[in-house]
């Protein structure tokens, strides 16, 4: 088929538009991982902009991995986000499916009194009072059991449930099946886009954990990775001496980035076909 020159001017201006949006978000990408391997002479040469450096040096991250608390903070944050994640979609399935069933007494007001709490949250001294006097101040277990359940999270795994084929639930009954056993074999197959988009969800939320840390964790050996970064950069070196051995702030804060980022950039392109069809698959009902 022979595109007439209206069409090809317009394939050139989607594809410049393309071009466009692909350097406003590569730029800063590369920004920030070429500023975390520039030297410090390089940097002051430059002007502080750097996207291609000509020198690199890893002294911003043996800087960052020095004497190991770093890496011990490293694998706090990976214990709660893997042990989290799984509890989190634990939980919102069990509550997300009876109240995607019609058929259960007290459905609506169940869901208005989840709603609620989403509309008008405690706040934090009340939930810090709770976790002081149900004794999981200062333990792991304080990262994970407060945000067990995310409301938002809740509504859309429900409305996932909600648009499934209510055949395959009657045929599964009469089949002898229980609800239990209708969920574990109708309804999770089915439901791997939206476990993997709520996940990724949660997954996030875990990894980027600082407040509840700071709020909740003393001990040095519970502190995850985010409050170890953040203590590294308010306490980074602020001189501006161009001798070779010294890591300025900002080569810190952007190997900070790159450190934090990392697993979930490379996580996120395996997953990325189940998050796009289970955000819009959520979306359908509400």
């Amino acid at each position: 088929m022979v595109k007439s020159k209206n069409d090809r001017v317009f394939d050139l201006l989607v594809y410049l538009i393309l071009i466009f949006v692909l350097l406003l978000t590569l730029i800063p990408v590369m920004f920030v991982v070429s500023m975390s391997f520039t030297p410090y002479a390089e940097l002051i040469r430059r002007g502080g902009f750097v996207l291609i450096p000509s020198n690199f040096t890893l002294a911003a991250y043996r800087e960052m991995l020095k004497g190991g608390e770093l890496l011990g903070g490293m694998w706090v944050t990976v214990r709660v986000t893997v042990i989290g994640t799984v509890l989190n979609l634990i939980a919102t399935t069990l509550t997300a499916y009876p109240l995607s069933r019609r058929q259960m007494p007290g459905n609506k007001l169940f869901t208005k009194l989840v709603v609620f709490t989403m509309l008008f949250s405690a706040g934090t001294v009340p939930t810090y009072l709770v976790v002081k006097y149900t004794g999981l101040m200062n333990t792991f277990w304080a990262m994970i059991i407060p945000s067990l359940i995310t409301v938002y999270n809740l509504i859309v795994m429900k409305s996932f449930f909600e648009g499934l084929p209510e055949e395959l639930f009657e045929a599964a009954r009469i089949d002898g099946a229980t609800e239990f056993g209708v969920l574990l074999r109708i309804v999770l197959p089915m439901s791997l886009p939206i476990m993997m988009t709520i996940g990724m969800y949660y997954a996030v939320a875990h990894w980027n954990a600082y407040m509840v840390a700071v709020l909740y964790i003393t001990d040095a050996d519970l502190r995850p990775m985010q409050v170890i970064l953040r203590r590294m950069l308010k306490t980074a070196n602020m001189a501006t001496d161009s001798a070779e051995d010294v890591v300025p702030a900002e080569t810190l804060r952007m190997a900070a980035v790159c450190f934090a980022t990392a697993p979930i950039v490379v996580v996120y392109p395996f997953i990325q076909k189940y998050f796009v069809k289970g955000t819009l698959a959520g979306a359908v009902k509400g």
